[in-house]
């Protein structure tokens, strides 16, 4: 069975990974704080002797907002940036497979739709750092990159939908963007994707994205048909007005893919119907 080392198992998106695959692969969970990318020398003596076939580096800085001042910033440098070349250049050196988690925010959201090829332009410190990132492994690793992930449960952190589905339960008015895109991507689909790309491994960029792009506006008022709350709590905002005092996001985050003819992710309204009935059956 194939090893698989992997950091940010706890969070979002590797612990759902780990649950649907933990019978394909064998996952040697580093978690922090006793596995820090930061701490480059304990990182040696974590690794050198470590048996595993592909490290997975899904750990990272993920406080849009907070990366834009101090003490967010120079955290978002140290974990994304340096973190990352401290274990790459460890796994390099242990000549194994890398494979580095990237973002849909490397894009400045201004020339849509961007495929795997499309050149970067990022807006915010957070995916500046992100961007920085890839061009610490590129040639020598694959990269992912993810947009809008959601799942049916995670108790530590809300996404979007989850988020969104919240409030509304809570009965609270939401204005959300009607001028922008996002592509929503269902983690169950990223984790067969990945399941298909451990095991047929090729240092390249991949974008694992949902199968259709929507507005915030839109896609919450789908979350609210599907789980029976009041639309009517929801109205419509410019992405101008939304973002004037936080960190930029892309506007128009259409991200599609050239490359994934190995995995077919489903739409947001499919995505959300399995969400809806995997809740329902652990009710």
């Amino acid at each position: 069975m194939v090893k698989v080392a992997i950091t940010g198992s706890t969070g979002l998106i590797g612990s759902r990974i780990i649950e649907l695959l933990k019978g394909d692969f064998n996952f040697i969970e580093l978690v922090w704080p006793k596995f820090d990318v930061t701490k480059k020398d304990d990182l040696w003596k974590t690794l050198k002797d470590l048996n595993f076939d592909i490290f997975f580096h899904l750990a990272g800085y993920t406080n849009v907002d907070d990366a834009e001042k101090n003490p967010g910033k120079k955290i978002a440098y140290k974990i994304n940036v340096d973190g990352t070349k401290n274990v790459f250049e460890i796994v390099m050196k242990r000549r194994r497979k890398f494979i580095y988690v990237s973002t849909d925010f490397v894009f400045n959201g201004k020339n849509p739709p961007y495929y795997e090829e499309s050149i970067p332009n990022p807006i915010s410190y957070y995916a500046k750092t992100k961007y920085e990132g890839e061009t610490v492994v590129k040639n020598y690793a694959m990269i992912v990159r993810f947009s809008y992930p959601y799942r049916a449960f995670f108790e530590t952190k809300k996404d979007f939908v989850r988020g969104i589905k919240f409030k509304l339960e809570q009965k609270k008015q939401l204005n959300m963007v009607n001028n922008s895109l996002m592509t929503p991507t269902f983690i169950d689909d990223i984790a067969y994707a990945m399941k298909y790309l451990c095991k047929n491994y090729t240092p390249e960029i991949f974008h694992l994205v949902g199968g259709n792009s929507i507005s915030p506006f839109s896609a919450s008022k789908i979350i609210a048909k599907t789980f029976g709350l009041d639309q009517s709590l929801i109205h419509a905002t410019t992405y101008e007005q939304y973002f004037k005092n936080r960190a930029k996001r892309p506007q128009y985050s259409e991200i599609k893919t050239k490359k994934n003819n190995f995995y077919r992710f489903k739409d947001f309204e499919q995505g959300l119907q399995i969400v809806k009935s995997q809740i329902l059956n652990l009710k």
